[in-house]
């Protein structure tokens, strides 16, 4: 293959022609062709990096007829998170630092956010969290993008009452408990890998979880293997952190998807000030939801910055409120000009204070910073 050649992409069925061909000496070094065997690189006058995918088979258009090379499977994501960026005008350099992510990371998939709650976005798929956190992390250090992120769920299966089948891939796609028959999460099987001094803390920590044990075994005099299968939403996000903690970084872990079972699942919605937050929205076990509720108002309480009025901070399934917490408000002290004199005046002036915060509250509208995203998505 030489400059000049005319290509083309089989699983893309793309036809493009070659402008330069070289080789990685470390930097790029352009040659006079690329022979059977040889590693390089090809420059092509294809303006959509998405058109190009890890494992494509290329060939000259000239050839006969070519089957793409066997024995490649993309990979199927299983956690999504919808990713804006923190400045609505660099929308365009996240769109274009995506196509260059997807261009070495096949396991990558995204589309445009069809609800824009954050503004314009897109909606990632990844194989973990850790993928995500990679993911994101090189979006910051290698485009210089200040991004937010929703809090990551995995693919649901619903069976509604007329016996279809739909997948959801967002809490805010979360059909009404009345339209389900019933709901599906996909399971895994989980590998831990850990020295046999952490075996009781990390035997807690999937206690907690609510894994169930297959086997223990061991592969080294001093190292176990335990073998669990537990919902991929119960490690999706913070379960390899608090591993790592427990085993002061020692343990390791893997886990391969077995498929969809049934589960207890409920929407958990966020309303602060009484809005609702479809981006804090969350599906989580229905025999867990008063925990989770409790958790994330606790959370939000800690993290939102005070106004001039107080705000309710509410989590709510189907309508009903299950937990509530009040971030106060602040106080200016409208009484430090006065020295003595009758406390009626001190108290028409605080009797004013209290129906300015009311109108206030009434109108009064919270923004919410892009941190409290991120210490969310940390920490759910």
């Amino acid at each position: 293959m030489k400059a000049g050649d005319k290509i083309y992409l089989i699983q893309a069925k793309i036809h493009t022609q070659v402008k330069e061909v070289g080789y990685f000496s470390p930097e790029l070094k352009a040659g006079q062709e690329l022979k059977a065997g040889e590693i390089g690189y090809i420059a092509t006058g294809l303006k959509e990096a998405s058109g190009v995918k890890v494992g494509e088979t290329i060939t000259i258009q000239s050839a006969k007829e070519t089957e793409p090379l066997p024995g490649y499977k993309e990979p199927k994501p299983m956690v999504f998170a919808s990713i804006y960026p923190e400045n609505p005008n660099d929308f365009e350099m996240l769109a274009d630092a995506l196509k260059k992510l997807k261009l070495n990371d096949a396991s990558l998939v995204f589309e445009r956010e069809r609800k824009e709650f954050l503004g314009r976005g897109f909606r990632c798929g990844f194989l973990g969290s850790l993928h995500a956190e990679i993911i994101c992390e090189r979006l910051k250090r290698e485009f210089d993008l200040n991004l937010i992120i929703s809090v990551p769920s995995v693919v649901y299966k619903i069976i509604n009452r007329k016996d279809k089948e739909a997948f959801v891939y967002s809490a805010v796609d979360w059909p009404e408990r009345v339209e389900i028959k019933e709901a599906l999460e996909p399971w895994v099987k989980l590998e831990i890998i850990t020295p046999v001094n952490y075996l009781g803390v990390v035997s807690e920590l999937l206690k907690d979880s609510k894994a169930n044990q297959i086997k223990t075994k061991h592969i080294a005099q001093e190292k176990l293997i335990l073998i669990y299968e537990i919902p991929l939403r119960k490690i999706v996000v913070g379960f390899f952190d608090k591993l790592k903690g427990v085993s002061q970084g020692f343990a390791s872990m893997n886990y391969e998807v077995l498929g969809y079972r049934p589960a207890n699942l409920v929407k958990l919605d966020v309303l602060i000030a009484g809005q609702k937050e479809d981006v804090l929205s969350k599906i989580v076990e229905g025999n867990e939801a008063y925990k989770e509720a409790r958790k994330i108002v606790v959370k939000l309480k800690e993290i939102l910055p005070s106004q001039l009025f107080s705000v309710p901070v509410q989590a709510v399934i189907s309508g009903k409120i299950i937990a509530r917490e009040t971030i106060k408000a602040r106080r200016r002290d409208v009484t430090a000009p006065l020295y003595g004199g009758d406390v009626t005046r001190k108290r028409k002036l605080l009797e004013r204070q209290k129906k300015g915060k009311k109108k206030l509250k009434a109108r009064g509208q919270v923004s919410i910073p892009s941190k409290v995203f991120l210490e969310i998505f940390k920490e759910s």
